[in-house]
């Protein structure tokens, strides 16, 4: 019997007409063919099928998760799985760009994943270490990015970038933006970034509003390891990963960057490639 693991955003799904039936009957079914866990939180939306558990209990015994929200959601629930298990991205409002399937067609949707009529796309993810005087003092786990940028009405950053410990530039900026593939799409492009196919497992190196006209994305192996370095002096600065988590980032400090070993396996119902998410997401092409 296997375990599916629902972490659901309830606002998101409470905002649509037909939220709580459509999860109902998605869910009924997975419950017909094993056990549902549902978070915490959300629970009270599916009082007849799923067990309510803390998030850490979705993460130690889901073997499949879905996540229902927007890609802030998503993102949260890979940050989730590390890759243990694969994920299932529901869209509910918002932009969606990691979603597989509509609210609408969740239901049936849980009809293939409680047969395993599914594949699974793994995604490359980053591992972002913040060091102070060459100790580590946190570790995160990004699907999208790990940012280098100033919190409030701080000054400009002077931010140093090396990789492989060999400097590539010194960017007087608002910030720097470390992304993976999946990445790519998310706040890197809104910089000016590059947008990378998924499956080039590359690493983005994107400033944001330099104060330079030389400064550019730069691209670069999958297996270097990116450090960004705060000049002295300076005061302000933070580390944002994924756009959820953040932490305080001290003159001299140094955010290493680098490819993760975990990844976030991606539950694919449809053939449908890159190109055509491009062209409906973002209207790529279009005039």
């Amino acid at each position: 019997m296997i375990t599916f693991g629902i972490l659901l955003n309830p606002a998101k799904v409470m905002e649509h007409s037909e939220g709580p039936a459509l999860v109902a009957r998605a869910v009924a079914t997975l419950a017909a063919r094993g056990e549902v866990l549902v978070n915490r939180e959300a629970a009270s939306l599916v009082p007849e099928a799923g067990r309510p558990v803390a998030e850490a209990d979705l993460e130690e015994r889901a073997e499949v998760l879905v996540v229902l929200g927007g890609d802030g959601t998503i993102l949260h629930g890979a940050r989730l799985a590390r890759g243990r298990i694969p994920v299932l991205g529901v869209r509910v409002g918002g932009f969606g760009f990691l979603a597989e399937v509509n609210l609408e067609e969740f239901p049936l949707a849980a009809e293939r994943l409680a047969a395993g009529a599914y594949e699974v796309e793994e995604r490359m993810m980053l591992q972002a270490d913040v060091e102070r005087e060459g100790v580590r003092l946190q570790r995160f786990l990004a699907l999208n990015d790990a940012v280098v940028a100033k919190s409030g009405v701080a000054r400009v950053l002077r931010l140093t970038a090396w990789v492989n410990d060999e400097l590539l530039a010194s960017y007087p900026a608002d910030g720097l933006i470390i992304a993976s593939p999946t990445g790519s799409t998310a706040y890197s492009l809104s910089a000016g970034g590059p947008i990378v196919h998924p499956r080039v497992e590359v690493i983005i190196i994107t400033p944001i509003s330099p104060h330079t006209f030389n400064a550019r994305s730069v691209i670069v192996s999958r297996d270097d390891r990116v450090a960004v370095e705060v000049a002295p002096a300076t005061v302000g600065a933070r580390l944002t990963v994924d756009g959820q988590m953040d932490f305080p980032v001290e003159a001299g400090d140094r955010v290493v960057v680098r490819r993760a070993e975990e990844t976030t396996k991606l539950v694919r119902l449809a053939h449908t490639s890159f190109y055509s998410i491009l062209q409906a997401k973002l209207a790529w092409g279009g005039r």
